[in-house]
């Protein structure tokens, strides 16, 4: 029995992921129609490459036992591909300096990852090490995959407004966060686990977030439409008194 909530809360986790990957879709179809990334930062597509980079690595029978990690495999595959995406249309359209700081971002995350490949294969010999390597550098990866919405959720509050934080990528973020941590702890996976505990408060601040601010974006068209009809007709009552004082003198 509890294998196989174990295994439906992977498919749950897989399918919530999936949509976190692609929630962002909806703000590169603006990027690509506005031929912009105006305020949108790149951070959290390259550190969730990063992300994704180490933990099909390790659900992959040469660091984990078996394919008993599969769905971490298939759904960080998928988000490799996905991410990969997002940050090759961001440096497409980004600005001289912009492209200079992707490349610079995205350079370290290959080599870190290489790194982590090389050592957990060569160096380590059994499972368990290899498993505790290279989980622990997908921790500080997925801690900082969690993390770097922070920089969004820095501007909402500095400018009262959510425009360039989506909503459906804060809503993913805790819900991926929240199946995957039921996930390592029903199959006892601490390294797992441990990442969703920041996850999950973290999407849920953007949540908040949003419902506090999101009244913000909305601008009054209705009454801007009578302010400048009452403009208009103050304007036009004060021409014609200067007009009728012309006419007296």
């Amino acid at each position: 029995m509890g294998d196989t909530i174990h295994v439906v809360v992977g498919i749950m986790g897989n399918a919530a992921s999936l949509l976190l990957y692609a929630a962002p879709i909806l703000t590169f179809q603006r990027v690509i129609r506005k031929r912009s990334t105006e305020e949108f930062s790149c951070i959290p597509y390259i550190i969730a490459l990063l992300n994704c980079f180490l933990y099909t690595w390790y659900g992959l029978p040469v660091v984990s036992h078996g394919w008993e990690n599969f769905p971490v495999v298939t759904i960080n595959g998928l988000g490799i591909l996905l991410e990969t995406s997002f940050i090759f249309i961001y440096g497409w359209f980004a600005m001289p300096e912009q492209k200079k700081f992707v490349s610079l971002m995205v350079v370290p995350v290959i080599v870190l990852f290489t790194m982590t490949a090389l050592v957990s294969s060569f160096v380590l010999h059994d499972h368990h090490h290899r498993k505790v390597f290279a989980g622990s550098v997908g921790l500080v990866a997925s801690m900082s995959m969690y993390c770097a919405p922070l920089v969004a959720v820095k501007q909402v509050i500095k400018t009262k407004s959510v425009e360039f934080m989506p909503f459906y990528l804060s809503f993913f973020t805790f819900l991926s966060s929240s199946l995957w941590l039921a996930y390592g702890l029903l199959g006892r996976d601490l390294l797992l686990a441990a990442p969703n505990l920041l996850g999950c408060p973290i999407g849920l601040l953007q949540l908040v977030l949003y419902g506090m601010y999101r009244k913000s974006d909305k601008a009054p068209t209705e009454p801007n439409k009578k302010d400048l009809e009452k403009n208009g007709a103050k304007y036009t009552s004060q021409l014609q008194e200067v007009n009728e004082d012309k006419l007296e003198n």
